[in-house]
């Protein structure tokens, strides 16, 4: 194998795994909402948020691990907020979630104008160092922490008192009530674990991907992920390899000559490929009985 194509290899590879970060992240967010019965529709706002919320603490402070800690609290906070909306006010979930999501872009353009005078993008910001890695080379800590998340996400669900109510929330939350378990305060405490999921994807974007926050930077990730979810039956494992397949047919489009095919159709690609994998996997898929339905319990 000739050295050219050995460096095409390992490129592929690294932005395969740097392309995933954020997905595996948001995808795992979303299982726990899903598992608590709740439609992550608002994956993308949490995101969102996340992102600038880090890139205006780093700004500010010069530290980017401050930034991870306020992108992670914006998350946090605006999946609460979510939480409210849905099981409180018993708002619908999908229209509570594109709320967010309108709420999140609109409330992130304007506070960019407010910081750096513009609507576009901000200036450039510090980074988290790069961890150097045999064959690989340099990676990201966070892709480490992504692959730490999955596998406490599986003990979790799985392994754990709070998985199995959770996932007797998810399935049968009258049922889970009867038990003695207290739904509305499993269903907070996973969507403290979506925003903290969410906000760091979103943080991974501005502060280490780019090194910068432009204007919904975010690009449907949200929804990928959501989708991903349905690809991946809603287990930690399968979100793993549903977002290792969306980076590797991301990074595929970096990788492709774009002399002979139009840089609009390879940006669709990876989206249009995980779409189409979706519609063939979604007859076989069945999601938490309780997802996306009005919450009626009261405690």
């Amino acid at each position: 194998m000739s050295g050219d194509m050995m460096v095409v290899i390992q490129s592929l590879i690294t932005t395969t795994l740097r392309m995933s970060i954020p997905v595996i992240l948001a995808s795992l967010a979303g299982v726990f909402s899903a598992r608590a019965g709740i439609v992550a529709m608002g994956l993308e706002g949490m995101m969102l948020s996340g992102a600038f919320s880090a890139a205006y603490v780093t700004y500010i402070t010069g530290n980017p691990f401050l930034g991870i800690l306020g992108g992670i609290l914006a998350g946090v906070v605006l999946s609460l907020v979510h939480g409210v909306l849905v099981i409180k006010f018993r708002l619908d979930q999908v229209i509570g979630g594109i709320g967010l999501n309108l709420f999140a872009t609109g409330l992130t353009t304007v506070f960019m104008q407010l910081v750096w005078g513009n609507r576009g993008k901000s200036e450039m910001l510090n980074t988290i160092p790069s961890i150097k890695v045999p064959v690989l080379g340099k990676i990201s800590p966070l892709l480490l922490i992504a692959l730490i998340a999955v596998g406490l996400a599986g003990y979790v669900l799985y392994k754990t008192v709070f998985g199995l109510h959770l996932r007797m929330v998810g399935e049968n939350p009258t049922a889970a009530k009867t038990l003695g378990i207290y739904v509305n305060r499993i269903r907070f405490q996973s969507l403290i674990i979506v925003g903290i999921l969410s906000g760091l994807s979103g943080a991974y974007l501005s502060i280490d991907h780019l090194n910068m926050f432009v204007r919904d930077m975010v690009a449907g990730r949200g929804f990928i992920a959501l989708s991903i979810d349905i690809l991946g039956r809603y287990t930690p494992g399968g979100i793993l390899a549903g977002s290792l397949f969306f980076g590797f047919v991301d990074a595929l489009q970096l990788v492709i000559q774009r002399d002979k095919i139009p840089g609009q159709l390879l940006q669709m690609l990876p989206y249009l490929v995980t779409l189409l994998a979706v519609v063939l996997a979604v007859k076989d898929v069945r999601p938490p009985a309780s997802m996306g339905k009005v919450i009626e319990e009261k405690e």
